[in-house]
């Protein structure tokens, strides 16, 4: 922010600027308010946009507040500059790559970093109309840039506008949370909100945090040239993951050139004239010091519940986020919370947007549509991907289920063999006796786009059988999903049935 409260973005070039223009334009001027709102919207990302899109589209008055950049976390620094970079990254290892893999031409020399990231920023811009201010003032949206504060149950005030409503969401998302190691906030650190923000390529890189975002940071900027090392205090990386499946990434990771020093606890970060310098402790007590030029620090995010007025209007929160039932009412019943400053585990984009169409359906129509309900898939976007819905085995069983599981490795998968991405496996978890999905885990080259099939069978109750009965194309990754299901019916061949049809196969001329 500058000092006259207005966000900025770095660098300040044409396409920063043309983001500006869209999501926080300098010369906006906040709309008169109206007598009472059906809807007060306190967030612009992507649960406050779909919320306030879809209220507006129904016919209702509208309003959203927003102090910093539509779009939030998203568009401006998570889902859109992430995947632009990865995708940046991927080329560059492609190209070097082809020449031993598949006999192409030989790719030298270095890379133009400052381009790639200039392709981002201008990509990021051109998407950021569609969340931008203009488009939702002609959405029939009252939009509010400024800080918003809840001055009573029933009312908020932003820009010396009091803004009485019917119902309100707060949708105001999550920031990177720092931890307490001792220099580190003496060393200027990146986090998701400022690492997008780099023109030059560092040459030492620093990741602390061995999670989603810090494997596909540290992947990426591997790709590009960056001397990474990876720090964490779990024994692997994705510790949410399966063990076998994050292994897979582990050791690409390690391929690409990442060094893992993993199982440690940082003691400090001192600086060394230029570099900073991360003080690690291994488990049995050996001491290991990284010089790095610039560190990422991504271990968690924290809900923006302060500076709102949430005790006014009787908005109950902690440390987790704002509290709300299953139906994500807050301890207001005019008031509702969605995505990230939710205490729900769940801290997505995609989850967000459903949890804005939940939030529209209880607030205005009576709705009982439980968050509980809702089958989220979700990815890491490293190569390979790991993507997951539904439960993990030991989940499942510890909810009393019995489990069957089936594991399809994509060596069986002719088109992973033949795009040399034979990596990886599809995982099924289903319930005992039956082909209902539970759970599944995906690792391969296109596993975020994959794990939306089995998303789809789980939400429309649709059984791992259905799969073997449809025709998928050939060769096509995807085809993974009816080899699965094929493994399912061979399972169903019990003694049984088997001497019946030896006895029918007799009999039959």
């Amino acid at each position: 922010m500058s000092e006259r409260g207005k966000p900025i973005l770095e660098p300040d070039d044409e396409h920063n600027r043309a983001l500006l223009a869209n999501v926080h334009p300098h010369d906006w001027v906040n709309p008169e308010a109206a007598e009472r709102y059906h809807m007060v919207v306190v967030g612009a990302g992507t649960a406050g946009l779909v919320t306030a899109a879809i209220s507006a589209g129904l016919g209702a008055r509208v309003a959203l507040v927003e102090r910093q950049l539509m779009g939030g976390d998203c568009l401006n620094v998570g889902c859109v500059p992430s995947k632009a970079v990865i995708s940046a990254a991927r080329a560059w290892h492609a190209a070097r790559e082809a020449e031993g893999a598949f006999g192409g031409p030989a790719a030298g020399g270095h890379g133009d970093f400052a381009r790639a990231m200039e392709r981002m920023r201008r990509l990021r811009a051109g998407i950021s109309a569609v969340d931008g201010a203009e488009r939702f003032r002609d959405l029939g949206v009252d939009v509010f840039l400024g800080e918003g504060r809840f001055v009573a149950s029933d009312a908020l005030e932003v820009d010396g506008r009091r803004l009485k409503f019917r119902r309100a969401t707060v949708a105001t998302g999550a920031r990177a949370v720092a931890l307490p190691i001792p220099g580190l906030a003496d060393v200027d650190y990146l986090t998701n909100e400022s690492v997008f923000s780099l023109t030059e390529l560092p040459r030492r890189f620093g990741v602390i945090g061995g999670g989603p975002i810090g494997c596909e940071m540290a992947q990426a900027f591997a790709r590009f040239g960056s001397q990474v090392t990876v720090f964490d205090v779990a024994d692997h990386v994705l510790p949410r993951e399966d063990r076998d499946a994050a292994a897979v990434v582990q050791k690409a990771l390690a391929a690409d050139g990442v060094t893992l020093h993993l199982g440690v606890k940082i003691r400090e970060i001192r600086k060394d004239r230029d570099a900073k310098v991360v003080v690690a402790e291994t488990a049995d007590g050996r001491s290991v010091e990284v010089a790095v030029d610039r560190i990422l620090l991504s271990v968690g995010r924290a809900p923006n519940v302060e500076g709102m007025g949430l005790e006014a209007a009787g908005v109950e929160y902690d440390k987790t986020g704002v509290k709300v039932d299953a139906r994500l009412r807050t301890t207001n019943r005019r008031v509702f919370a969605a995505g990230d400053v939710a205490s729900r585990p769940y801290k997505f984009t995609h989850a967000a947007d459903a949890h804005a169409r939940l939030v529209v359906r209880n607030a205005f129509f009576f709705g009982r549509g439980k968050d509980a309900d809702l089958v989220i898939p979700w990815a890491t976007y490293t190569s390979p991907e790991i993507a997951h819905v539904g439960l993990y085995e030991h989940e499942a069983r510890q909810q009393g289920h019995e489990v069957e599981t089936i594991t399809i490795p994509f060596h069986d998968v002719d088109r992973a063999r033949l795009d040399g991405e034979d990596d990886g496996f599809f995982r099924v978890h289903l319930r005992q006796g039956s082909d209902e999905i539970l759970g599944a885990t995906l690792v391969a080259a296109h596993a975020g786009d994959l794990i939306s099939a089995v998303a789809f069978a789980m939400t429309h109750k649709l059984g791992l059988s259905k799969f073997s009965s449809t025709i998928f194309p050939y060769p096509t990754q995807a085809e993974v999903l009816r080899k699965a299901g094929d493994r399912y019916n061979r399972g169903r061949l019990t003694p049984a049935a088997k001497r019946f049809f030896e006895l029918w196969f007799k009999v039959f001329r």
